[in-house]
């Protein structure tokens, strides 16, 4: 069975908030100038990336067993509002502070970046930071992930935040999706929106562009075949045989578990966790890549 990675929060894909509908992202370029974009894009990761996150990071699927700490309350606050500030340095040096502790990638993870976006989702649906804040302070804690991991200056790692979000053909459901769309472009994916599309239109999509994730939303169960289904296609046709997948919406806020029914590799349920556990999927793609070629 695959193992899930799950990132909770209080709302998934949050409701309630003002937000215009995402519009699609597809290219105008040429046919051959897109390939050739992708081709260029390809080299890059198998000749430059790949060692070089192999180098720096062997480590980096490696969850400590026995955690020297886990962060308290005050920590994470500390971190929310530091990603808030006018001073990133502060932030980046409470990264590096932790790491020297002896924190994993893991509990980094689970116990103080997404309780951190969290938490900025609390404030936000509190009315004490706008929509601008939030998107703000999850876009930086997406960069202090690039600190902790060292893949911060990595080559072309800002063009490799590529991601394809889709639904289940007919949902009508796509409030939440153009949230998440919101958070992602916000900070600094590049998103193409095929939601509502054909599984087959989805198909060719990835066929024709490279995509590091695809993130599916679905609202009920009813549709977990046809998503399964998708999700097998999508890696079979991908022009990325790395993509990975990460899933979210009702179905899977009620009932997590569905994520290993359908083989998706992550369930997210709010647009701020969405954005990281995209991160984390795409290095821990990439560190797969560097062990496979060693």
């Amino acid at each position: 069975m695959r193992n899930v990675e799950r990132f909770s929060s209080s709302a998934f894909f949050p409701s309630g908030h003002p937000s215009g509908v995402a519009r699609s992202t597809k290219s105008t370029a040429p046919i051959s100038d897109a390939q050739e974009r992708q081709k260029r894009l390809a080299s890059v990761i198998a000749q430059e990336i790949i060692p070089r996150l192999f180098q720096i990071h062997h480590d980096v699927l490696k969850p400590c067993a026995c955690e020297p700490f886990v962060p308290t309350r005050a920590e994470i606050e500390e971190l929310a509002l530091l990603v808030l500030g006018p001073d990133m340095q502060a932030a980046h040096s409470y990264i590096q502070r932790v790491k020297r502790r002896g924190l994993s990638l893991h509990v980094l993870f689970t116990e103080l970046l997404e309780p951190a976006a969290r938490h900025l989702g609390r404030m936000w649906d509190e009315d004490r930071c706008d929509f601008l804040d939030v998107t703000l302070g999850v876009a930086r804690l997406q960069e202090l992930l690039a600190v902790f991991n060292d893949t911060h200056s990595v080559p072309a790692m800002g063009d490799m935040r590529r991601i394809v979000t889709l639904t289940a053909p007919g949902e009508q459901h796509r409030f939440g999706l153009a949230v998440v769309e919101k958070f992602m472009r916000a900070a600094g994916w590049h998103v193409r929106s095929e939601a509502g599309a054909s599984p087959e239109t989805v198909i060719k999509a990835v066929h024709a562009e490279w995509f590091a994730v695809a993130g599916v939303s679905l609202s009920c169960d009813s549709r977990l075949d046809v998503i399964e289904d998708t999700i097998k296609a999508i890696r079979q046709h991908s022009c990325n045989p790395s993509i990975t997948i990460m899933v979210g919406g009702a179905a899977f806020k009620d009932c997590p578990q569905y994520a290993n029914i359908v083989g998706a590799d992550g369930v997210a349920d709010s647009a701020a966790t969405a954005v990281l556990l995209a991160q984390k999927l795409l290095d821990q793609s990439l560190m797969r890549r560097a062990y496979s070629a060693a």
